[in-house]
């Protein structure tokens, strides 16, 4: 359990975290002594590389910048790219390690810029954020000096890019991830401020449930952040694919931002609204060397891309905010 030691020291010291750990520890023991993909344990090998870097230069701004190129070898740095394009592909981004662009599929500073002004100030707060990815905007919650960030996410991909970008940061505190999805936490664990949803709900065979769980995270006065792809309609208007939806099959609804704003207010939460809704482009998710060789354009239709290549609606994101009472 070695790639989580030192999570759980931090989690063992904060009062709100500690009761999870009693679920937590075996769930992490049983993880790591029962992985048995193929790359778990060179992927561990690579990782050991990263170990012993570290730099004054840490900036988490629209690019994550970590180190600048002069302050390693060219041949150090050749090795720390090798390392991270053992990786590959990038979805989440973009970042800068020791010189080291790497152009990630995803443009995910431009969905931070929608909702950070207008989240509250996430200095000294706990946050959760579900379904992290590569934890690219956990970095960006780092930057806005929270407390504590935790990110959860079950693919192993995602989890070694955050632990590679962690140990090039020389693993700094107060930033952990953790390979599980939310039904595997607690529902009685109140001990979040701030709680992110960013592209998970319409994934979820039970949307409701998925909103319930995430406002039972949340202590008394903290803050959802939902984001989510949405189709026009009123209330009542849900898209459920009959097969897949933009070349993705996992979908299972998709809510009109009417729709979502109902499902906040009948899971319990006060005063949910409406921020931002955006077309996604090609500036914003694209093919890119360290990338998907598919990508947005891809999945949209030839001769109409105001559809998706089965005819639905081409994708819109919306994000909401919502408080627990």
């Amino acid at each position: 359990m070695n790639l989580f030691n030192r999570d759980i020291a931090e989690l063992a010291a904060d009062d709100h975290l500690q009761p999870w750990l009693a679920t937590l520890i075996p769930y992490l023991k049983h993880w790591t002594e029962n992985n048995n993909h193929g790359d778990f344990k060179p992927w561990c090998r690579h990782l050991e590389k990263l170990l012993g870097l570290s730099s004054s230069h840490q900036n988490f701004g629209n690019t994550v910048e970590i180190g600048t190129p002069d302050e390693i070898t060219a041949g150090r740095r050749k090795e720390i790219e090798n390392v991270l394009r053992q990786f590959q592909p990038w979805r989440k981004g973009p970042f800068r390690l020791f010189g080291i662009d790497i152009d990630s599929e995803w443009r995910s500073d431009l969905k931070w810029e929608r909702l950070e002004n207008h989240i509250m100030d996430l200095k000294d707060r706990t946050v959760l954020d579900v379904g992290c990815s590569n934890g690219y905007h956990m970095w960006r919650m780092k930057g806005c000096q929270a407390r504590q960030v935790i990110g959860i996410d079950p693919c192993l991909h995602y989890l070694f890019q955050f632990f590679a970008v962690r140990n090039i940061a020389g693993s700094p505190a107060g930033i952990h991830m953790f390979p599980m999805i939310l039904d595997q936490m607690p529902q009685d664990l109140p001990a979040f401020d701030t709680v992110f949803s960013m592209g998970v709900i319409y994934h979820q065979k039970s949307p409701f449930m998925h909103l319930e769980h995430l406002r039972k995270l949340l202590k008394s006065g903290g803050q959802l952040v939902l984001e989510t792809m949405i189709i026009s309609g009123d209330e009542m208007t849900v898209l459920t694919p009959e097969d897949r939806y933009a070349c993705m099959g996992n979908v299972w609804c998709i809510p009109s931002a009417k729709a979502a704003l109902l499902w906040l207010r009948k899971t319990g939460f006060a005063n949910p609204r409406l921020i931002n809704i955006s077309t996604t482009t090609e500036s914003e998710q694209h093919r890119t060397e360290w990338g998907c060789t598919e990508s947005l354009m891809d999945f949209l239709n030839s001769e109409n891309r105001g559809l998706t290549v089965e005819g639905y609606e081409a994708p819109r994101r919306a994000v909401f905010l919502a408080e627990k009472p």
